[in-house]
């Protein structure tokens, strides 16, 4: 599990992977001994990585919060004198407007490496991988690699999901292979990978601005966390096998893909990190690595290799997802599209959480996050049924719930969703009948 936020600002998108309704979990206050274990714990991988793996350390503030009650742990002082000292740690309690998520963020004059307590799981390997990969995202933009994720619909259909599917299982024998069985494994994985993206014209691209964010953030995590490499390969192929599982790829693909092409190289090419930029390719350096040559049409050989790796009950499996995933688009484009809504302007300082573990792409019109919480200059909007949000020039602008149903109410409430509404904020009639605005009050 992973949460992560939409920062202020350029409208940084990460994607989220966590429980679908953190409010109603049953969260345990944060204990202060664990959390100096667990900093501990962080010490001890960065300080061993020693900043060999991108070239400087990624030790750095680092604090845990409490979602419902906000309360914080950190690894060391504020700036603005919040926190106090207390026990080897410091103590105090997040900002209001603040979103909670595994993220980093700037908060009391610090940039700090954020992560929610409920995720600090008792299994040591993923608790020293999701603060690596945290602690990752926070020197990011010092490495030249800023924040990005392409929109990957197209690994919401049946296709993009049995290709990228095959790959992840021609990926996951490469890393239990050697030799010539290691280098068949990956051409194959390249050849699912290259097919793919020849259906899907965008494909290349928006898959490789995730890779290089969030797949690197992942391999920075996985690389730092475990002891010794049979640990380090069990544990990635026990996540790909388990990444099958989510109900979409297009927010969390990049999870699996990244580690195991970054692991793959590491092995074929160990110096593959230096000089690498946002425009480079996993896939291409792993083939180059490998000394692979793929056809230009990979057609053929995707389909006659993707018979060893159980493509025919997978695409079985595939097509009812596929009838079941177009029977909730119609919903939600009857409710969100056709019916009336609620227009929410995203300003530049906005900032949303979300779960995308089961976004649902609307094409030609948007996103649809079935669970979000949107934090805005007209308030608080919280979904639970479904809003449909519209990015443009690499940021939300829009966000979409249904029509309320009093308009008088407080706070607005609607089918799934509530609005703490600020004052200064009004809500206006939209352009079709029916439909509502957020506007500033003039």
């Amino acid at each position: 599990m992973r949460a992560k936020s939409i920062h202020s600002g350029f409208a940084l998108l990460v994607s989220v992977l966590s429980c679908p309704n953190l409010a109603a979990a049953q969260v345990a206050p944060i204990d202060a001994s664990l959390a100096r274990q667990y900093f501990g714990e962080a010490r001890t991988a960065c300080e061993q990585d020693g900043g060999k793996l991108w070239g400087r350390s990624l030790c750095g503030p680092m604090l845990f919060v409490d979602p419902l009650t906000r309360a914080v742990v950190a690894n060391q002082s504020d700036k603005e004198g919040l926190l106090t000292g207390k026990d080897e740690v410091f103590v105090g309690r997040l900002s209001d407007r603040q979103p909670v998520a595994n993220a980093y963020i700037t908060w009391a004059g610090v940039k700090w490496t954020m992560i929610m307590w409920p995720f600090m799981t008792k299994d040591p390997l993923q608790r020293v991988k999701l603060m690596m990969h945290e602690s990752f995202h926070r020197i990011q933009n010092d490495l030249k690699f800023p924040a990005a994720g392409g929109a990957n619909d197209h690994l919401d259909s049946r296709d993009g999901r049995v290709w990228l599917q095959l790959e992840w299982r021609a990926l996951r024998q490469a890393l239990t292979s050697r030799g010539a069985e290691r280098r068949r494994a990956v051409e194959d994985a390249l050849t699912f990978r290259k097919y793919r993206r020849s259906l899907f014209p965008k494909a290349e691209a928006a898959e490789r601005e995730l890779e290089m964010n969030e797949g690197l953030a992942e391999y920075t995590g996985f690389k730092l966390s475990a002891r010794a490499e049979p640990e380090l390969i069990a544990y990635l192929t026990r996540q790909i096998e388990q990444a099958a599982g989510r109900p979409t790829f297009v927010g969390s693909f990049a999870y699996s893909s990244g580690p195991a092409y970054g692991i793959l190289l590491d092995a074929s090419a160990p110096d593959w990190r230096k000089g690498l930029t946002p425009q480079d390719d996993l896939g291409e350096l792993l083939r180059r690595s490998h000394g692979i040559k793929l056809p230009p049409d990979p057609k053929a050989r995707a389909e006659k290799q993707a018979a060893q790796y159980d493509a025919a009950a997978l695409r079985l499996a595939e097509s009812a997802r596929e009838a079941t995933r177009q029977k909730l688009i119609a919903e939600y484009r009857t409710r969100l599209v056709a019916g009336p809504t609620l227009l929410a302007p995203k300003t530049a300082a906005g900032r949303v959480a979300f779960n995308s573990t089961n976004i649902v792409p609307l094409e030609g019109v948007g996103t649809v996050y079935p669970t979000a919480k949107v934090n805005d200059e007209w308030g608080v909007l919280e979904v639970a049924n479904g809003a449909l949000m519209v990015i443009a020039g690499g940021r939300i602008t829009k966000v979409y719930v249904s029509a309320p149903a009093d308009l008088d109410a407080r706070p607005l409430k609607g089918d799934g969703w509530t609005l703490e509404l600020n004052s200064g904020w009004v809500v206006i009639p939209g352009e079709r009948k029916g439909d509502y605005i957020l506007k500033r009050r003039e």
